[in-house]
């Protein structure tokens, strides 16, 4: 279901450039129990809320947020392990694509550049998009390679900040050859939308509505990637070449 309608539908995109956790791969489950199985290796209690404060968040700084909320800063980098190690663990045996994301991937494949854009560390990526069957579709995948986004630093050549920086996006977009604008940024978290946003690529939002105050920050928000407006979207602008 559409839960949002702008401007998208007299418009089509030159690029598009995914999200993979939660967007493509039904990972978000998997950070969660890894993030559990973190807390509990070191004897701390996750505290309440903390799961959606972490969402789409670089585990480098989850792990340093982990450590915050439990008054043990000392344990960032050590949360920080354990919660990748726990999270490759997980997903090596259970990968499974999102509602929609096998149709709309390959329903784009081909016809323009599709790149992804995560925070996750690549080889996390590869790992989910192989066992995924999806690799072969994107030209492109782009991660942070920088610094932390409360480090308030400013890009620099060759270093690409996480989400919610712009450079992800924005370095994904060059790559497939087009500029910003032209772009189709598909996103579930609201780290992913501002992230996207501030790099000028217009959004879609994927899963439940969220408040207004952040609702607006996409150009389009659905339920799932399976919603037939939305496949009926791209597909006339991609037939129509346009």
């Amino acid at each position: 279901m559409i839960t949002q309608a702008l401007s998208l539908p007299d418009w089509s995109p030159e690029a598009v450039v995914f999200d993979c956790d939660g967007t493509l791969v039904d990972t978000e489950r998997h950070w969660q129990e890894a993030r559990r199985r973190a807390f509990d290796a070191f004897g701390l209690t996750p505290p309440p809320g903390f799961a959606e404060r972490a969402k789409g968040v670089h585990y480098t700084d989850c792990g340093r947020l982990m450590a915050e909320e439990t008054q043990k800063p000392e344990l960032a980098a050590d949360l920080a392990r354990a919660l990748l190690e726990h999270f490759l663990a997980l997903v090596a045996d259970d990968p499974v694509t999102m509602p929609g994301a096998v149709e709309l991937v390959r329903l784009l494949s081909g016809r323009m550049p599709l790149a992804v854009a995560s925070n996750c560390p690549l080889e996390v990526v590869e790992e989910c998009l192989g066992r995924a069957g999806l690799r072969r579709h994107f030209q492109h995948i782009v991660v942070p390679s920088g610094t932390s986004p409360d480090s308030g630093c400013e890009m620099r050549p060759g270093i690409v900040r996480p989400k919610p920086w712009p450079d992800v996006y924005a370095t994904a977009a060059r790559l497939c050859g087009v500029e910003p604008v032209a772009a189709l940024a598909v996103e579930d978290s609201l780290t992913g939308v501002e992230s996207a946003s501030r790099a000028g690529l217009r959004v879609v939002g994927v899963g439940p509505r969220p408040a207004e105050e952040d609702a607006v920050r996409a150009d389009l928000w659905v339920e799932t990637l399976r919603a037939p407006e939305l496949l009926a979207w791209i597909g006339a602008g991609v037939s129509g070449g346009g």
